[in-house]
């Protein structure tokens, strides 16, 4: 495992537990045959077209790297247009036992992640989350991530810093430094919605497009994530975890002006990753991935 990978499994809890998948039995018929054969070369062809593009748009990406508008659309086109990415194109079948809800209503149920590839410059995974399945609220410090809901509905909360975005005082910013120094910091919601798949992928950015978020399984569902650049202890990208807490919860502190709407924000509290966060690890069942580079 390469430097990279072994921060990425960091990242996502110490993975405790490795679960393999494997089909079921095999219809001998000549046309399911040679229906088998060409749905694997069109899977092999859509994972292998997605690593290839990503191999290509953060050969050089660093912390704060951001594609360009041309290579953005090219990634996303694989993603949701070209054709569409589906659960069978990574080896995923909604009726896996990593997708059942659990007997235990009183904890949120294991999160299962299946770890496609990792490098120094993107990575490339699975978030599998049965029923009421929680991801809960974190960063990605100077990432740029693609997110492709693969089948499934989920319920969405993103934030980003409102520190660029306020239109800020000597007074206003003394509150905010104020803020800071007792371990909150101002929010702007991005989203809050629900999403069903097949629904268009979601960007975040190095200081936008929702870059702090949390997801809640509706049913059971998968997300593909491509991180550019991953998480990495070695270089301080580190997995920070929050709590939300009301705009309203410091009275004393007047931020917003009269067109901003209080609702609209939230103070970000730093957190230790919850207990009850747990993730699991899966291997990996779809077509091979192969360096043609």
């Amino acid at each position: 495992m390469d430097k990279s990978s072994f921060e990425f499994d960091r990242m996502i809890r110490k993975v405790r537990k490795s679960v393999s998948y494997r089909s079921g039995e095999k219809n001998t018929s000549c046309n399911h045959k040679n229906w088998k054969k060409k749905m694997m070369k069109s899977r092999k062809a859509v994972v292998q077209k997605l690593y290839e593009t990503c191999k290509e748009i953060f050969a050089n990406g660093k912390a704060g790297f951001v594609p360009p508008p041309a290579d953005i659309r090219r990634l996303q086109l694989i993603l949701v247009k070209d054709p569409p990415m589906k659960p069978k194109d990574v080896g995923l079948s909604p009726d896996m036992p990593c997708f059942e809800e659990t007997e235990n209503q009183e904890a949120p149920p294991p999160i299962t992640y299946v770890h496609i590839y990792a490098c120094d410059t993107f990575s490339i995974g699975i978030f599998c989350l049965p029923p009421s399945g929680v991801i809960p609220l974190h960063n990605h410090p100077g990432m740029t991530v693609f997110s492709k809901l693969l089948f499934g509905s989920m319920h969405v909360k993103s934030y980003d810093w409102a520190d660029n975005i306020l239109n800020t005082t000597n007074q206003k910013l003394s509150h905010l430094r104020y803020s800071q120094s007792s371990g909150f910091r101002l929010a702007k919601v991005h989203i809050e919605s629900d999403k069903t798949a097949p629904c268009k992928s979601s960007i975040l950015y190095p200081a936008a497009g929702g870059n702090m978020h949390c997801f809640e399984a509706l049913t059971p569902c998968a997300i593909l994530d491509v991180l550019g650049p991953p998480y990495s202890e070695v270089e301080g990208r580190h997995c920070t975890y929050y709590r939300d807490h009301p705009y309203t919860s410091f009275p004393e502190l007047e931020l917003l002006d009269g067109e901003d709407k209080e609702e609209e924000y939230a103070w970000l509290e730093e957190r230790e990753e919850p207990e009850e966060f747990v993730v699991v690890g899966a291997s990996y069942e779809g077509p091979d991935i192969v360096d043609n580079f």
